[in-house]
Formats: C-alpha cells, structure tokens, sequence
C-alpha cells in the first residue's frame, strides 16, 4: 500500500511517501522530496523492492495520484513483475490503512513540532519511520509485537 503526504518546514514542503507491507504493517519503502514527483513514489517502490528482495506477482496498491498514474511508476511495477491496484476516485477507504499510517505518524511524530529545516524534519522522519514505527510500535493485529518483531515471529521477514 503506497501513499503520498506534505509536511511543513520554515524552509518549505517536504513530501513523503511511504510503502507499507499490510501483512505486518511495516514499511518497507519510503522517500521524502522536496517536489511531488514521479521520481518520488518511484524511489520508494525502489525500496521497497529492494527491501523484499525482488518479489514478484505481489499487489501494490496506491491511491490515484498523478505520480501513481504516470508512464514511468507504471513501468517500474511492470519490469518487477508487481501488480498494479489503485484506490476509485474519492474513495479514501480504499486506502485506508496508509491513511491509518499517516495520522498516526502526524499525531505521533509532528503535531506539536516545529521544523525550522528540512534537514531536521529529514531526521524525525527517519527516526520514526526507521526506529520508533518498525522496530518498536505494537499492534494488536501483529499479536502485540512492531512490525519487525512480528514478522521474524512468523518467519516472513524478507530483509532486516
């Protein structure tokens, strides 16, 4: 599951978009930007990719952002051999669980903040994404264990 959000700096937008893996809610692909580019969902597919070792026949689904729409991303789920799904038009519980993952992430990591640089929105990201999300955040669903726990536990993890 893919998508895409903006976060203020004193210096600017940044844009992040994440790729979750729904079986354990981890994500395993992500890029931030300071455009909302094509290049940008593409780098973190790349991830995620990367991340799982070159699966294929695998779904990714996104919503139906320009990005996701273009010739490039659509060539890159193609040449990995990934299937394409994308939400209906203004359907946001089409994508319910990125969109779950964002207001978690604002709530938990940037209401409150102020982020004088990108640079330092850049490292609360990372810290978030990399230690605090995956490593360390329980979910009922993955028996009360992070993402990363759960899926060693169940002998699914791909990549560290």
């Amino acid at each position: 599951m893919s998508k895409l959000t903006y976060l203020a700096t004193d210096e600017g937008w940044v844009y992040l978009t994440v790729v979750i893996d729904l079986y354990s809610r981890r994500v395993i692909g992500w890029s931030m930007a300071e455009r909302m580019t094509t290049e940008l969902v593409c780098a973190a597919l790349r991830m995620a990719i990367f991340q799982r070792k070159r699966p294929i026949n695998v779904i990714v689904h996104s919503d139906g952002g320009s990005q996701y729409c273009s010739h490039v991303y659509r060539e890159l789920l193609e040449k990995h051999q990934l299937i394409d799904s994308m939400s209906a038009k203004g359907n946001c519980y089409d994508n319910a669980c990125a969109e779950s993952f964002f207001h978690l992430f604002k709530v938990e990591a940037i209401h409150g903040e102020h982020f004088a640089t990108r640079d330092n929105l850049k490292q609360t990201v990372f810290e978030y994404l990399e230690v605090d999300y995956n490593r360390t955040r329980l979910y009922a669903a993955n028996d009360y264990q992070s993402p990363v726990k759960f899926e060693i536990a169940t002998k699914r993890n791909l990549a560290s």
